[in-house]
């Protein structure tokens, strides 16, 4: 046991493996306090942060120049990385704890609830999983990855999914009452998929929530037990609670909050006493002097029948500052929309200045190992096919 709660005496151990028994029972002694720290990393993302996070082993070796972590820290999750270097997100045990004891006080689960883990465990939201399932005190199931045919045969009674995983539940109009759960979060999810989800038998509930607030801490809009939300002067969300995080690895300050709250990068506001997230505060298009909230963009393109997913961010333009440019997946490939049809779809829609002046069209938008949307890969390169003057 790791006596001194601030000072970095206490191991960490980058565990550079696919999610399996071997790293729940490091996750569950990193908890209890019987074993080190540890750094989960999936083996194809991991040298990037090893290199940023300098755990004091990997994979059971001593790392040169490695440094462990305060006593209280149990977990460090690394960032996903698609702004930059990857962060190290210190997550002590009592916060995992009462973010997973949240969790099952929700959805009502109880002792022997089985859980499946079918998320990277790299990620918050495939690690707590395996937290709820300590607390259920069960054996969670494990899955290395996504198959849909294993998930609904898994006998699991809770899943976490993100909506891609729903969507293709769903395009197979499997059974979802299977589950008596299923936990969705990491993304928005494309209008519609949740009433399609529902006529199949699913109990959807909806989480808001990241690295910081050890995962979802928003349940259907409502917080969950002992977790406050509020929305600050600058619209963004600000989240205060025993689920918060305990700092950043080697950042100065380490836990930078506003007197308590963690003051998070996305806009939102509350309707009807439920947080709606409008999108995150750097997905803002600035375009002529007008701000455009991108997913809001997003959402509308979505319900356009010929479109069958789509993304929305700015790109620079020397005339509006930046422009509004629309990734589209058609839905039927042989006839995409035009530009022209979905500047007027969103006219009808939105004000005038939020409808895309861009178009490129993608098969299939590429995602990062966590569900969401990788923008970087998008806004590096793809097709332009059209452009409004």
């Amino acid at each position: 046991m790791w006596r001194n709660p601030s000072h970095p005496d206490r191991p960490l151990h980058a565990i550079v493996q696919p999610p399996g028994p071997a790293l729940f029972t490091a996750v569950r002694d990193a908890l209890t306090g019987d074993g080190p720290a540890v750094l989960p990393l999936a083996p194809d993302h991991s040298t990037g942060a090893i290199a940023a996070l300098r755990p004091t082993h990997v994979d059971g070796e001593p790392l040169d120049g490695g440094e462990g972590v305060p006593g209280d820290v149990a977990v460090v999750i690394a960032t996903s990385g698609s702004t930059g270097t990857p962060k190290g997100v210190m997550l002590s045990a009592s916060a995992l704890r009462a973010s997973a004891a949240a969790s099952l006080r929700r959805v009502e689960a109880t002792k022997g609830d089985r859980w499946l883990c079918c998320l990277p465990v790299s990620h918050v939201s495939g690690l707590q999983v395996l937290v709820r399932a300590l607390l259920c005190e069960s054996e969670p199931i494990i899955h290395p990855g996504f198959d849909p045919q294993a998930v609904l045969s898994s006998g699991a009674d809770h899943v976490s999914l993100v909506p891609t995983q729903l969507h293709r539940l769903v395009e197979q109009g499997a059974d979802l009452s299977v589950f008596r759960t299923i936990l969705l979060g990491g993304a928005a999810p494309r209008p519609g998929l949740l009433d399609q989800a529902r006529d199949l038998g699913a109990r959807v509930v909806t989480t808001y929530g990241m690295s910081e607030t050890c995962g979802g801490c928003v349940y259907d809009g409502s917080p969950l037990h002992g977790v406050d939300v509020k929305i600050g002067d600058d619209g963004l969300i600000r989240v205060t609670g025993p689920v918060l995080f305990s700092g950043y690895r080697f950042a100065d300050p380490p836990a930078p909050l506003d007197g308590g709250w963690f003051v998070t990068s996305d806009l939102g506001e509350f309707d009807g006493g439920r947080l709606r997230v409008l999108g995150r505060a750097d997905d803002v298009v600035n375009t002529g002097g007008e701000k455009v909230v991108a997913t809001a963009v997003a959402a509308v393109l979505c319900t356009h029948p010929e479109v069958a997913d789509a993304v929305v961010f700015g790109t620079p333009d020397p005339e509006w500052g930046e422009r509004v440019t629309a990734v589209v997946v058609p839905a039927r490939p042989d006839t995409p929309p035009t530009l022209d049809q979905l500047r007027a779809y969103c006219r009808d829609r939105l004000p005038p200045y939020a409808a895309p002046r861009e178009l490129r069209l993608v098969a299939r938008l590429p995602l990062l190992p966590n569900g969401k949307t990788d923008l970087m890969r998008l806004k590096a390169g793809t097709r332009q096919v059209a452009a409004a003057s």
